[in-house]
């Protein structure tokens, strides 16, 4: 779609502009509280410093102070305190900062008395920089969210999705869109389908439905690998299985899907994805052309296989493989998966696969965005277990793209790779992508990593 405004006959809707808008100032205004907070805690402390020891402000004492400065930032980006719900909930907002402050000066002290300076620290002006570091941290706070809240009232970026039924009177000020005029159905075996949803949904962060009886569970489950808040306007909630409910304006929502990882942990996701793939790629050029090199000298055609692959919040993506079968024998749909002795493969492409480095141009779609180091595999559309298309198998199958897509996985390490012949075979992997989504920790990406090196050379790899 070119546009998504496509909003429902004499219904007020937002334009993309104020949507835009809105987005942004939300990007911004978390920004200025990190900034805020910065200024707050070097202002209180110079001030006393300066007023209680003008002549303790050393090269130390600054060194010092930008420490203090980053472990307090780092302290308050994993305690929340800089998400967007802080900029209209004062109470949230001041005790996640006060929570923030007091972990840092905790840090601070410890480091202090295990390097044996506890004597050199000027107390007293660290006790009046304390005092004041807090009037400013929360007076600053405060202002922040009254004028947030005064200005925009909310920041959520909503949607309405109607379809076949009406739209709640207190939802008229949201974006509308008629999913019939718009030509969205709850298809759950159209892949473009479902992809043309999740590029709808991309730019918000929560989506209501109001759609007839008989299409509440098809919505549930297109919802649930969305990536975002969604929810069902529903009297009822049987079959659904809802993760909560909520009210808003009289009106009782299910909530169907939440995105599995907050801002904090994609933050954290993507940067150990960018720290290993960057260097990989720079350390790992030589081998890349080596490659490259070999399969044209092997066989006519391209040094790289693209194929589309279902990516995160079903949103299709283009794969970067290095292709390891002949051009004309090639399966731009992957309905044939390979075999241990299948005819399509050329030399060069059985030793690569053999060690798993046909994968490696992939480190290309993780430093795109388009994928991550750890996660779901990403299958190809036209892939089946036994006769089946593997979201025919299970429906809880569109579920595991809530997350980025892997170049490994909780499954890849458990040995669940190669042809998928029968109905376990893909079972296997969704109940470990479904696990990994679950208990996602950063610590269990690094583990997953290194575990990952053993299982390069597997013999379900040909």
């Amino acid at each position: 779609m070119s546009k998504i405004d496509l909003a429902i006959h004499g219904v007020p809707s937002r334009t993309p502009l104020a949507k835009t808008a809105r987005r942004n100032a939300k990007i911004w205004l978390c920004l200025s509280l990190m900034a805020t907070d910065a200024l707050a805690l070097v202002a209180g402390f110079a001030v006393a410093l300066l007023v209680q020891e003008p002549r303790a402000v050393s090269d130390g004492l600054v060194t010092a102070m930008l420490g203090a400065l980053f472990v307090h930032a780092a302290i308050s980006f994993q305690n929340q305190a800089y998400s967007p719900r802080c900029l209209t909930r004062p109470g949230r907002c001041c005790r996640q900062a006060l929570f923030s402050f007091a972990t840092t000066l905790l840090v601070f002290l410890l480091v202090a008395f295990s390097l044996r300076v506890t004597g050199k620290v000027p107390r007293f002006a660290i006790g009046m920089g304390m005092v004041c570091t807090l009037i400013l941290l929360i007076g600053q706070r405060l202002m922040i969210c009254h004028f947030v809240r005064k200005t925009f009232g909310r920041l959520e970026v909503e949607l309405v999705l109607v379809d076949g039924a009406s739209v709640p009177p207190s939802y008229l000020d949201r974006d509308i869109i008629d999913a019939r005029t718009a030509g969205l159905r709850t298809d759950l075996d159209d892949p473009y389908m479902l992809d043309r949803l999740g590029t709808l949904l991309h730019d918000y962060d929560r989506v209501v439905v109001s759609c007839a009886p008989e299409r509440k569970a098809g919505w549930a489950q297109a919802l649930k690998g969305v990536n975002i808040i969604g929810e069902i306007v529903v009297p009822e909630i049987a079959d659904l299985e809802p993760l909560s409910t909520r009210q808003w304006g009289g009106v009782t929502t299910v909530v169907v899907s939440w995105g599995p990882l907050n801002l904090a942990n994609r933050v954290k996701k993507r940067a150990l994805d960018l720290v290993i793939t960057v260097p990989a790629l720079l350390l790992l050029l030589p081998v890349l052309v080596a490659v490259a090199i070999a399969i044209k000298l092997d066989s006519p055609g391209p040094v790289f296989f693209r194929q589309e692959r279902m990516g995160r919040g079903n949103r299709i993506f283009h794969i970067l493989k290095f292709r390891s079968m002949r051009v004309e024998a090639s399966d731009a749909n992957g309905a044939r998966s390979a075999s241990r002795d299948d005819d399509r493969i050329t030399r060069v492409g059985r030793i690569i696969r053999m060690t798993s480095v046909d994968e490696l141009p992939q480190l290309i779609n993780v430093l795109f965005g388009e994928m991550s180091l750890v996660g779901p595999r990403p299958h190809a559309l036209g892939s089946t277990a036994g006769d089946e298309l593997f979201w025919e198998v299970d429906r809880q199958y569109w579920h595991r793209h809530a997350l980025k897509p892997g170049i490994t996985g909780l499954a890849q390490i458990r040995g669940y790779r190669g042809a998928t012949n029968h109905r376990r075979d893909i079972l296997n992997r969704l109940e470990s992508d479904l696990e990994y989504q679950h208990g996602w920790t950063l610590l269990r990406d690094i583990s997953i990593l290194a575990r990952t090196v053993q299982v390069l050379m597997h013999h379900n790899a040909y």
